[in-house]
């Protein structure tokens, strides 16, 4: 990668043609609805709370979570608080999914705008300043385009004013793709597959930026292998990581500790430095990991570990 700046993590910047500025850092809520299935881990709500509380404080002001997350508890713990508040604050930005049905599989165009009621109800509000159409890989593309499926009844929601700015968030780079040149979305994610361990993303942040989108890349700890160590979360893109990808791992924490830095900053920085990407979702659990998290896109990195970085992905490719 060329030697591009890290940003400001706190200077607000373009969510591309949207008319919205956001941080460089956005805050990832998937934890906070209590998914210890997909996470190994449980986050109780107080600790939620607090933490949700402590980003409304912040000068992070982009956060982002999914009706599927929790099956609506993160929703939930979000609204809890923003009733507290009366509202978003002035100058923060709420983006949220729309899902399928994580009971029946549904993904109709009915379900998206219970899907939308739902999260409406949960958060409070009576738009949605972002909302994704999310995972799409659930069903075949032709069944989500089709007329008065998901992606129709969400873009009149979207005509109708209930959502202001639509995006696409999925995995799977080539449908990701086809989704991104119909046209009608505003931003795209992609989790998991933009990482020191991952470059899967490659064409679809090419062609986002090209075409104009947002781009958001969420999980650039790989779901937590590059921010708690491989020796102590063994496990990449929410399941148990293969020992070619820890042993990966391994080398480049290797790398960060003869410089005398800690892996997460340049995990961090891998993504924030990307000029094609608008904001890095980080997903937090803790109110002080706010904070922690700005001070890791603030940790001056050398050129060389850069340099050393890049031939050991260039390795393992």
């Amino acid at each position: 990668m060329p030697n591009f700046p890290v940003p400001d993590p706190v200077a607000k910047r373009p969510f591309g043609r949207t008319g919205l500025t956001v941080t460089p850092i956005c805050v990832g809520c998937a934890p906070l609805g209590n998914m210890p299935e997909t996470f190994a881990y449980s986050v109780a709500e107080e600790n939620a709370l607090a933490t949700i509380r402590a980003i409304f404080t912040s000068p992070i002001n982009f956060i982002d979570t999914a009706a599927s997350y929790g099956d609506g508890e993160s929703e939930r713990r979000i609204g809890k608080v923003l009733r507290e508040l009366g509202g978003i604050p002035t100058g923060y930005v709420v983006a949220t999914k729309a899902d399928r049905n994580l009971q029946t599989g549904d993904f109709s165009g009915d379900q998206m705008r219970r899907s939308v009621e739902r999260s409406l109800r949960l958060l409070g509000l009576d738009r949605l300043d972002i909302c994704y159409l999310h995972d799409p890989e659930h069903r075949p593309f032709e069944e989500i385009t089709a007329r008065g499926g998901a992606l129709d009844v969400l873009r009149r929601l979207a005509d109708e004013g209930v959502i202001q700015h639509l995006g696409v968030a999925g995995g799977p780079i080539d449908l990701m793709m086809r989704y991104v040149d119909l046209g009608c979305f505003e931003a795209v994610i992609t989790h998991n597959r933009y990482t020191l361990l991952n470059r899967d993303a490659e064409p679809l942040l090419d062609q986002a930026s090209r075409l104009g989108l947002a781009v958001v890349n969420a999980a650039p700890y790989g779901s937590g292998i590059l921010a708690k160590g491989p020796d102590a979360y063994p496990r990449y893109m929410y399941r148990d990581a293969p020992p070619d990808l820890v042993e990966r791992a391994r080398r480049l924490q290797s790398l960060c500790a003869r410089h005398g830095l800690p892996l997460p900053a340049v995990a961090l920085q891998f993504s924030l430095r990307d000029p094609r990407i608008t904001s890095t979702i980080v997903g937090m659990t803790r109110p002080e990991r706010v904070s922690q998290t700005i001070d890791l896109a603030r940790t001056p990195i050398p050129d060389a570990l850069w340099a050393e970085v890049e031939e050991e992905i260039a390795r393992s490719r």
